[in-house]
């Protein structure tokens, strides 16, 4: 016997989500208040009376008194019960109905695969029939989309499963980029709320440089608010100056040593010659900055969310000037290695694309990623009548949207 109840309390979704093989940020009920355009409430599902199910859902107003409902990784039940998956569907198709929804948008995170840049990707033949149910129970499928803008959640994403030594999972590739970036004095910390404002800076530059709106100083704010604890603000520092006066230092008593050493001492001339091309190129680096404060300077930074045992790396900003410091590579490990000491099982980097051969999959490569492949988008028709028209016009709206991005 199956029941559903609208408005429930907040603690009771987020505890279940948490215990769910399907925990995920976005159905956190803390995120429905993040997405302030949206309304929102939780929907649970009992089987007499103990909870079965549950879902946070985002209700969007539209003209005519028209909404159209959206389950961001959700809901969360046990896909391969299929009586109860019909009634999760039947319901939420009544709930539409109250709700004057054109229809209701799932994503669930149900894997379709899971595997290493370079393994065969094995397919979970119990996701293909969870898509069928849902097909047969109402929903339309999106398909196995490859482009991260077909969807609003990317349908492939990095995650990195934390350990202890997470940087000996890494290719030498990565790992002499970090020890790069510790020579020109880059160095992490976990900061707090207080440092916002500097992170919102290096958020706009990459905005600037990438032609991309993310968030504003507020929004951030408003984000470490909410989670408190949750969230996980880490930043990349280097002070100019002062390495640039070490690096100095260093070539003075480098140049000492070349003067004391004798012809016959080869082995030690090559490689006192070796450091001292080195400093020099690192000296004629920092200068062309011409940095004068001599103060930590925030080159670059992430805000990522804890929920359950899972991590979003939500946001990211650098600053372009010091690209050649490859901050990032200090910036990933140090938030995957607060994340193991906290618990984290998993920090997910982001999504790619389905091809896996972009840009953005090439970076994420180097922090040794799982990719994971969802099943995808489903559409369940609310409002039959207008429901064709609804697609289209979210259809034109996307292409206009991308569109004026490549602008």
């Amino acid at each position: 016997m199956f029941t559903y109840k609208v408005g429930i309390k907040k603690d009771e979704h987020d505890s279940f989500v948490e215990s769910s093989s399907l925990v995920c940020l976005l159905q956190s009920s803390t995120w429905g208040k993040v997405k302030n355009n949206w309304e929102n409430e939780l929907i649970g599902f009992y089987s007499n009376d103990k909870m079965v199910g549950t879902a946070s859902v985002l209700i969007k107003k539209l003209p005519l008194n028209f909404s159209v409902i959206y389950i961001p990784r959700g809901p969360i039940l046990d896909y391969s019960n299929r009586k109860l998956l019909k009634f999760v569907i039947d319901s939420l198709k009544e709930y539409g109905k109250r709700k004057n929804a054109l229809f209701i948008k799932i994503d669930p995170l149900i894997l379709r695969s899971s595997f290493k840049l370079g393994d065969e990707q094995v397919i979970n033949q119990e996701s293909e029939n969870i898509i069928s149910d849902i097909k047969k129970f109402g929903g339309i499928w999106h398909g196995l989309t490859k482009e991260m803008s077909a969807t609003i959640q990317p349908r492939f994403q990095a995650n990195v499963y934390t350990q202890a030594d997470i940087e000996s999972t890494f290719p030498k590739h990565t790992k002499r980029l970090m020890n790069d970036a510790r020579k020109r004095g880059v160095y992490t910390e976990r900061a707090d709320i207080t440092q916002i404002e500097e992170f919102s800076n290096v958020v706009a530059l990459t905005e600037t440089r990438k032609n991309i709106s993310l968030r504003n100083k507020e929004y951030f704010k408003n984000l470490m608010e909410m989670y408190g604890n949750d969230a996980y603000l880490h930043l990349a520092k280097v002070n100019v100056p002062q390495k640039l006066k070490e690096y100095k230092k260093n070539l003075e008593e480098i140049n000492k040593q070349l003067l004391e050493t004798q012809d016959h001492q080869k082995k030690m001339l090559t490689k006192l010659e070796q450091q001292k091309n080195s400093t020099t190129k690192y000296i004629k680096e920092l200068e062309s900055l011409n940095i004068i404060s001599d103060e930590d300077m925030v080159i670059a930074g992430i805000l990522s969310i804890q929920f359950g045992d899972t991590m979003e790396m939500l946001y990211a900003g650098m600053d372009d000037l010091f690209k050649t410091f490859y901050p990032q590579y200090l910036l990933n490990p140090k938030v995957f290695s607060d994340a193991y000491d906290n618990g984290i099982r998993w920090s997910n980097i982001g999504g790619i694309q389905g091809n896996l051969d972009d840009g953005l999959t090439k970076f994420k490569s180097n922090f040794n990623p799982t990719i994971e492949e969802t099943i995808g988008e489903f559409d369940i028709p609310v409002n039959k009548i207008f429901f064709s028209l609804s697609q289209l016009a979210y259809k034109l709206k996307k292409q206009k949207k991308l569109k004026f991005k490549k602008k």
